[in-house]
């Protein structure tokens, strides 16, 4: 049982009425219990292997001096007959979870395996048997990656006849890098590696050197810088449509950057911005620092919804746009201060994660009607779903829980008693959680005033989790370019993800047009211009 829950039980005077918060807080408890079960059954287990391995024997074989303190038991229990009941019930026979059929686009190589001619005479009669069928399995074979060279030949044409020597050579194709080595498909595996499975480049090129090919870390991190040149009018072109949403979630974290000038790293950031369904692209900005100026920057003219945290930087941004750029909070932001503040006051931050969960119900209960009417003759957008529904039932709960948030930092009741508990502090845990949200209501309820806004900015969260994995493997950049470049294949390899496209083949094939593209036409290779260029032929109906 939680400690902290033992020690402060409920006061029946401070819960609330209403029915479906109560349940929703009975539902909150038995989630809080247990994920404190699973946390002790953890704590107790490593606690034993601490234990063990402090105490105990380094070999996980049985002390034979304990087991002759069951020596007798051991002995009672062989010599004493067997309790097996006669007619045991036979165990039903274990159902299968099947197995997945491979795709039918791998590549396959059939192996035939015939009966040897010799053996295809009947052992009866002795004629020849006769083909009534085939029995076929499939296996999964893997063939390491190739790297391969590409040799260019040019011909050289001159003519004998002319005395100047005219001599003509077919012109030779642009490539990714000028007078470079890489190819675009080398590029980008190199860049997918790195910045969508997050192999860092020391260990691509020890698996580059396993295949007989010394590339070291630092060319490349060259080719990086190359390909991350070439792609920026991309990038560029996709934040000019992000700066067109009527909606952008926006969110930060912090990357180590070595820094020539100090004996340790110091902290960059990257930026996610991600647009509405209408301009569905996620790109990134770095900035040396966390200061106001990079989103500033960013955002320039823009104007619409920005959908963020609390961070204090945007307030100027907010204010300096004279209402053109609207604040929109994250209540999932705002439901984890309420979480943190449990072991100071269970009671109450209950309470508050109980009205939050009601909200989010409303959210489920939207998804799930849209999805259930989606192909019918009356079907709505998901935004007038929720907008319905948000009205309807999400209005009143967030009325009810900005009134018993009031009454916690007033320390009266409705009916204008002290509760018995005393009023929240100002500074302690549940009072920031609760001084954060009063302090951004506005920002926090514009959700329900518009079916498009989501209740939270957990999207932008998500377009963060890769640079968290990489940065662990990868430890940090070399450098602030190292930043930028990171900024800019984040953006191709996210936006391409988004697309639901294979990031490595759209990059191949945008590192090897993109030299000769022409710029009044570098939208056709924008990832939902390419998907649709690449989409496959619907099949002819007959």
């Amino acid at each position: 049982m939680d400690v902290s829950l033992a020690n402060k039980p409920l006061d029946p005077a401070q819960l609330p009425d209403d029915a479906s918060v109560l349940k929703s807080l009975i539902a909150q408890l038995l989630e809080a219990l247990a994920s404190k079960t699973r946390q002790i059954d953890q704590l107790t287990h490593r606690l034993q292997q601490l234990l063990r391995a402090r105490f105990g024997q380094s070999s996980e074989k049985i002390d034979s001096a304990q087991m002759l303190l069951f020596a007798q038991q051991i002995l009672a229990q062989a010599q004493a007959p067997s309790a097996v009941p006669a007619e045991a019930p036979v165990p039903a026979p274990r159902q299968g979870h099947g197995r997945k059929k491979l795709p039918r686009n791998l590549p396959r190589k059939t192996v035939t395996i015939d009966v040897p001619p010799e053996d295809r005479k009947c052992k009866g009669c002795g004629k020849e048997m006769t083909k009534i069928g085939q029995e076929t399995s499939e296996q999964i074979e893997y063939v390491p990656a190739s790297v391969y060279v590409i040799e260019t030949v040019r011909p050289k044409y001159a003519c004998k006849h002319c005395p100047d020597g005219t001599v003509v050579t077919a012109d030779k194709p642009r490539q990714p890098i000028e007078k470079g080595l890489p190819g675009p498909g080398i590029l980008a595996h190199v860049a997918v590696s790195k910045f969508c499975d997050h192999i860092p480049l020391n260990r691509q090129s020890g698996m580059f050197r396993r295949q007989g090919l010394d590339l070291p870390p630092s060319t490349l991190g060259g080719w990086m810088g190359s390909a991350a040149k070439l792609a920026q009018p991309m990038v560029d072109l996709m934040i000019q449509r992000v700066l067109t949403s009527e909606i952008i979630h926006t969110d930060d974290t912090p990357v180590p950057v070595l820094d020539k000038n100090l004996d340790s790293t110091r902290l960059g950031r990257l930026w996610t911005y991600r647009g509405d369904d209408l301009n569905p692209f996620t790109v990134y900005d770095y900035t040396p620092s966390r200061a106001r100026d990079g989103p500033a920057e960013f955002l320039g003219d823009y104007q619409g919804y920005l959908q963020a945290d609390a961070y204090g930087g945007y307030d100027g941004i907010y204010l300096g746009s004279a209402g053109k750029i609207i604040e929109v909070l994250c209540w999932a932001h705002a439901r984890r201060k309420f979480f943190d503040a449990q072991d100071s006051d269970t009671a109450r931050a209950m309470v508050a994660m109980a009205y939050i969960r009601l909200l989010y119900k409303v959210e489920r209960e939207a998804k799930e009607l849209f999805e259930k009417q989606a192909d019918g003759p009356d079907a709505r957008s998901l935004s007038a779903i929720r907008l319905e529904l948000r009205q309807r039932d999400s209005l009143p709960v967030l009325e009810e829980f900005e009134t018993w948030m009031r009454q916690q930092t007033s320390g009266v009741a409705a009916d204008g008693s002290p509760l018995p508990v005393g009023p929240v502090l100002p500074k302690s845990p549940l009072g920031t959680a609760i001084n954060y949200c009063l302090g951004n209501w506005k920002a926090l309820v514009r959700y329900a005033q518009d079916g498009k806004l989501d209740i939270d900015n957990n999207a932008s969260e998500r377009d963060l989790r890769p640079i968290a994995t990489g940065r662990r493997n990868y430890t940090f950049f070399g450098s602030d370019n190292g930043g930028h470049t990171a900024a800019v294949l984040y953006s191709l390899i996210a936006s391409a993800k988004r697309h639901g496209l294979d990031p490595f083949v759209y990059l191949r094939d945008v590192l090897a047009r993109i030299s000769d593209h022409p710029s009044n036409k570098l939208h056709e290779l924008l990832p939902d211009h390419w998907k649709l260029a690449h989409a496959a032929p619907a099949p002819e109906q007959v």
